[in-house]
């Protein structure tokens, strides 16, 4: 093989397999720490704010450490959250998280919270202000200022908090940057990321008619800091997801997994500008039909970051709904670009290319993301790394919502009633400010129901 036929082997393995790292969830064994931080009866005590779903599992992923305690259950919806119920019938249940808080405050020490995304900063703030430390699934937050506010406060009280992008304990994040941060591929400029979500019912309105409540769930309860309205038949228990009252679409599902390793790779901070553009429905000739109350089917968006430390500015561009980048041309015809569920992201590389042989400069994490958790609730504030804190969560969180911002604002007219269309939106990260379409301001922060609030 000659020297020019290595090279190119080298960088087209590499891009493949950047591809891949980029793409996956890495689940690993979450094997027990062993070196006991705390006598075997002196354990973490943890309530869950939703027990059903991804709440489910959430809770079996704590239980396996024998330092975890699962004291406390709440849920709405007494169908999602049976197998909860039995696996844990030791713990008090409760359907409202602000009586359980109330009643278990003395009892309890963390929470877990998989809500909806429309209810995970109203209960991931009321854990905190009672001083537990919080365990909040992705994204974050719904909306911009949610996230700001969360980070802020965790970070001023103390508070271990970790949102719950699994991948982001992962090996495969880790060999990455140290790829990077090693040379191998320069300074990154172009970052692309893609996923076949939704799998869910989006782009088109609500379903038109209402239905009864079952009898086993608080709708009340399950609308939580939205606006009121009627329940429908569809939104449960997955499809809320495509509706912006209640979930934040495809980005928001699978962004905090596909965008977090290569934002924490390359060091990314808070954008500087987005652009987007959404696929519209034709139910009719010519006339598209956007439903402002649903996710588009598809969307492309691309974010700036201005570069750090004299590096360059980087391009993030996200497509979802099935549509896909070019293949790199290092790829061959007939190998797999990105998951199997349609899912993966490549960094473009910059100025030059090495081989592919750096040493592991960056521990790993071999018990888990929620074992991690769990480990730096007992040991305090402070003193256990954890791979997604607010501090680095809450920036990725509002990259992530800040997409969502774009296509929101795509159907919106400005104060002389032009359309805004594909407009470039210019962010002032630190004011939470769109500076040159007043009207996008809207999605950075959201009212809520009355009775409802952050206690900000």
């Amino acid at each position: 093989m000659t020297k020019e036929s290595q090279k190119h082997f080298s960088r087209r393995k590499f891009i493949k397999n950047a591809s891949l790292i980029t793409a996956g969830f890495f689940i690993v064994p979450r094997h027990v720490l062993g070196r006991g931080f705390i006598a075997p009866s002196d354990k973490l005590n943890i309530a869950a704010i939703g027990a059903g779903g991804k709440g489910e599992s959430d809770l079996f992923e704590f239980s396996k450490s024998p330092n975890a305690n699962i004291v406390a259950l709440c849920d709405v919806d007494d169908r999602q959250c049976v197998k909860s119920r039995t696996r844990f019938a030791k713990a008090n249940y409760y359907k409202d998280f602000r009586e359980m808080l109330d009643k278990e405050k003395n009892n309890i020490d963390a929470c877990s919270i998989s809500t909806p995304d429309n209810v995970h900063a109203v209960a991931t703030m009321a854990a905190m202000h009672l001083g537990k430390h919080v365990y909040t699934q992705k994204p974050m937050t719904h909306d911009i200022y949610e996230a700001r506010m969360l980070t802020e406060y965790a970070k001023k009280n103390k508070i271990v908090a970790q949102m719950g992008n699994q991948g982001a304990s992962g090996d495969g994040v880790r060999q990455m940057q140290e790829w990077y941060n090693a040379g191998v591929i320069g300074d990154a400029h172009s970052i692309i990321v893609w996923t076949n979500r939704p799998v869910w019912p989006q782009g088109f309105g609500k379903p038109k008619t209402t239905a009864a409540v079952p009898s086993e769930l608080n709708w009340d309860l399950w609308l939580g800091p939205a606006k009121w309205q009627e329940y429908r038949e569809g939104f449960l228990p997955f499809n809320w997801r495509g509706y912006w009252d209640f979930g934040t679409g495809a980005l928001g599902d699978m962004g905090c997994h596909l965008i977090d390793p290569a934002f924490r790779t390359v060091g990314l901070g808070y954008p500087s500008e987005v652009e987007c553009s959404e696929a519209a429905i034709y139910e009719q000739m010519w006339t598209a039909s956007y439903y402002p109350d649903s996710c588009p089917a598809a969307s492309s968006i691309i974010l700036k970051f201005p570069g750090q430390n004299g590096k360059p500015d980087v391009k993030l561009h996200w497509m979802d709904g099935g549509i896909r980048p070019e293949r790199p041309d290092e790829l061959g015809p007939d190998e797999v670009m990105g998951d199997s569920d349609g899912s993966g992201g490549v960094i473009i590389e910059g100025s030059r290319m090495k081989e592919v042989n750096v040493p592991k400069t960056l521990a790993r994490v071999p018990e888990g993301h929620y074992i991690q958790w769990i480990n730096a609730c007992i040991a305090g504030y402070g003193k256990n790394e954890l791979s997604s804190s607010f501090d680095y969560a809450g920036p990725l969180t509002e990259t992530v919502i800040m997409g969502n911002l774009a296509l929101r604002s795509w159907v919106l007219k400005d104060a002389k009633g032009k359309f805004n269309g594909r407009k470039k939106l210019l962010w002032d990260a630190k004011n939470m400010k769109i500076t040159n379409f007043d009207e996008a301001n809207q999605f950075v922060k959201r009212e809520y129901r009355d009775g409802w609030s952050m206690g900000v």
